[in-house]
């Protein structure tokens, strides 16, 4: 018991046995959306859904999710977790990504290295998925870089539901890495509460580097969901 409360200390500075847990559980932090990334063959798509909260409100069910970043527009980013945090990691990737031109990798461990150790970026609460043409990755707070092996990564309080489903859906013949994304939203927007059917994609061909772009969809009309109760705006 002693040893976990040093531990404690040492890793959540002056916020004592409280803080110090809550920086430990940073990475395993659920957070109410679903964004799902699938590489098959020569594509790789990641989707995620639009609806977004404050407190117990859901305040915009069409947010966009799911972006471009990058000088060439060629790497696609999405976030789950609280939207002004979001976009403070992904202003600081771009930072990285100029530093390290074509190594997204690089970028990203160097990333995690700064939300890790930073005392004022360990505090910011998002999850995010990046992919390139070469590579898919999830970074969160907690140091973690991780690249799939079976390249499908999600995050999100409904990325298990996604994530298994375009697991079980990759050996279907005929299903392109779009189709196993879609129906794998689709699923996952069924089951989980804080997952809505408005989606965005984003579509890189990784043969020739290009991006396809598609827009936020209703593809049906959700009844009405109860909504997470994180702090702040979430997505």
């Amino acid at each position: 018991m002693l040893r976990v409360l040093r531990e404690c200390r040492r890793v959540g500075g002056g916020g004592g046995l409280v803080g110090g847990i809550r920086q430990m559980a940073s990475g395993a932090t659920m957070h109410g959306t679903t964004i799902l990334s699938v590489r098959k063959g020569e594509k790789v798509v990641v989707i995620g859904d639009g609806q977004c909260t404050m407190g117990s409100i859901v305040i915009k069910p069409t947010a966009k999710k799911v972006r471009r970043i990058g000088p060439d527009g060629k790497i696609v980013a999405g976030f789950a977790g609280a939207t002004a945090d979001a976009f403070t990691l992904l202003e600081r990737l771009e930072t990285k990504i100029e530093e390290h031109p074509g190594q997204l990798l690089r970028a990203c461990v160097s990333l995690a290295k700064d939300w890790r150790m930073d005392k004022f970026l360990r505090r910011l609460d998002s999850m995010l998925v990046v992919c390139d043409a070469n590579v898919s990755l999830m970074v969160n707070g907690g140091g973690d870089v991780i690249e799939p092996n079976e390249g499908v990564v999600a995050v999100g309080s409904g990325g298990p539901y996604a994530s298994a489903a375009a697991l079980a859906l990759l050996d279907v013949d005929g299903y392109d890495a779009e189709t196993i994304a879609r129906k794998s939203m689709e699923i996952a927007a069924n089951m989980c509460v804080y997952t809505n059917h408005n989606f965005v994609t984003e579509i890189i061909d990784s043969k020739e580097g290009k991006l396809e772009s598609q827009p936020s969809e209703d593809s049906e009309k959700d009844p009405e969901k109860p909504t997470q109760n994180n702090q702040g705006q979430n997505g």
